[in-house]
């Protein structure tokens, strides 16, 4: 089921579900769970206030394949600001939740422009990964990955960042926000090529920052992606990243405590 067939879903019903083409082991995608909550909390903000700030907390496993529910509330629309809640129920139980901060565009006498620059050379076609049970997530078929710098996991690399491009293997009809949402988390935690066997991670906790003004993203634009540990010990790992359009403007920046459990 593409992206844009489960976003549009999201917009329309409060439940939804995601088939094992979109899971990651037993459970689906951490970035489609978060993509479609946060379309179901967009769908009921005005178009005129865009994403500042994406907070989201993964409480408990969801499973592919089964029903869900997406639950949202508006907790404050205010003269220039909205701040929005949801979450979904999967069998009785909260799986995922998440906050966001809408606000229109204001005057200010402060303009501060961002002048951050990636390294990273033109983006070549996507690399081949082999669909090894257990090993690679289903939902890699969905995107497409250009490595540039860093290892896929488990393949005891010394280096423990990642830099590379990536972009929906199938184009979707525009890029939205919630697409957006999808592609930041579509590369592994940069600790885990360090490993030298497989081992189980998990996103708890995310936080994307959104960059406006920004351009408009192309569908089959390429976006620009690095990614390295501000910390990591005693299972867990605090890893921060950019994102660049295909104009080399940063437009976003990630950031996760991930729980690794080696």
């Amino acid at each position: 089921m593409h992206i844009d067939t489960l976003l549009a879903q999201a917009t329309n019903s409060s439940t939804l579900t995601i088939p094992a083409s979109w899971g990651q082991g037993r459970t689906v995608f951490g970035g489609i769970s978060a993509a479609v909550l946060y379309q179901a909390i967009k769908s009921k903000v005005a178009n005129d206030r865009p994403m500042r700030s994406f907070n989201c907390n993964f409480v408990g496993p969801l499973a592919v394949g089964e029903p869900f529910e997406l639950q949202v509330e508006i907790l404050r629309e205010g003269k220039s600001a909205t701040q929005a809640f949801g979450k979904i129920i999967q069998q009785d139980k909260v799986a995922v939740i998440c906050q966001v901060c809408f606000a229109v565009d204001r005057q200010s006498k402060i303009a501060v422009e961002n002048t951050e620059r990636h390294d990273l050379p033109p983006a070549k076609k996507a690399q081949f990964i082999p669909p090894i049970p257990k090993v690679v997530p289903k939902f890699l078929k969905h995107l497409d990955l250009n490595l540039v710098e860093g290892k896929f996991p488990f393949m005891g690399s010394k280096k423990n960042h990642i830099k590379g491009w990536i972009r929906f293997s199938k184009a979707p009809e525009a890029i939205t926000d919630a697409h957006l949402i999808a592609l930041i988390d579509g590369y592994p935690c940069p600790v885990l090529q360090t490993l030298k066997w497989p081992a189980p991670a998990s996103s708890m906790n995310w936080n994307i920052e959104f960059l406006h003004p920004h351009d408009e993203i192309k569908p089959t634009d390429w976006l620009a992606y690095s990614s390295f540990p501000r910390q990591a010990a005693d299972g867990y790992c605090h890893m921060e990243s950019d994102i660049w359009d295909a104009n080399g403007k940063l437009i976003a920046i990630s950031r996760q405590v991930v729980g690794v459990f080696d």
